[in-house]
């Protein structure tokens, strides 16, 4: 029997200094059963560092030719791309030739280093691209705040970030392993 995705309602908060991007976004996201708590935050982590009004969840992990998260103009051509994790060489390659911008956002801590260390040299003829990685300890801390029901606050100054759900408050540090040109 297929196990069904468990929704989650969040009220997410985001006060973006750097970019001067301050609304609240009311989503409904769709937690496939094989994701993990930390991979649901770090979607959401993602969602508010890219926040825009035309920013939205795709299907994700229930589907190959879509990203976690993507930005359409109005003509119907992908802005933004931003996947997560570890996605192969092919599918950065091919990501990178749909949207004017891609984000990957690796997480997992060594696991993660070594994925960057093995594709690296073959991203490099990508301008679009851009890696932003977060340490392991981050987003364990994150996976702690998930629940059903969430109002989250991100607050985001000079590229750093504090999460708070309820009066738990997480503090990331996202770090830039390639940026776009």
């Amino acid at each position: 029997m297929a196990l069904n995705a468990t929704i989650y309602k969040v009220e997410l908060s985001v006060s973006d200094m750097d970019r001067h991007y301050y609304e609240t976004h009311k989503l409904t996201i769709a937690k496939h059963p094989s994701e993990t708590d930390e991979r649901l935050m770090v979607r959401l982590v993602a969602f508010a560092l890219n926040a825009h009004e035309q920013l939205e969840m795709t299907k994700g992990l229930s589907t190959d030719d879509e990203p976690d998260i993507w930005q359409k103009s109005l003509s119907g051509e992908i802005d933004l791309w931003v996947a997560l994790g570890l996605p192969s060489e092919k599918v950065v390659r091919q990501s990178c030739s749909k949207s004017g911008k891609v984000i990957v956002y690796p997480y997992g801590g060594r696991v993660a280093e070594i994925w960057w260390d093995k594709i690296k040299g073959a991203t490099t003829r990508f301008d679009n691209l851009e890696v932003t990685a977060f340490s392991d300890a981050d987003t364990s801390a994150l996976a702690k705040l998930a629940s059903r029901a969430m109002k989250i606050q991100v607050n985001i100054q000079d590229g750093d970030m504090m999460v708070s759900v309820d009066e738990n408050i997480v503090y990331i540090t996202p770090v830039q392993w390639k940026g776009a040109a």
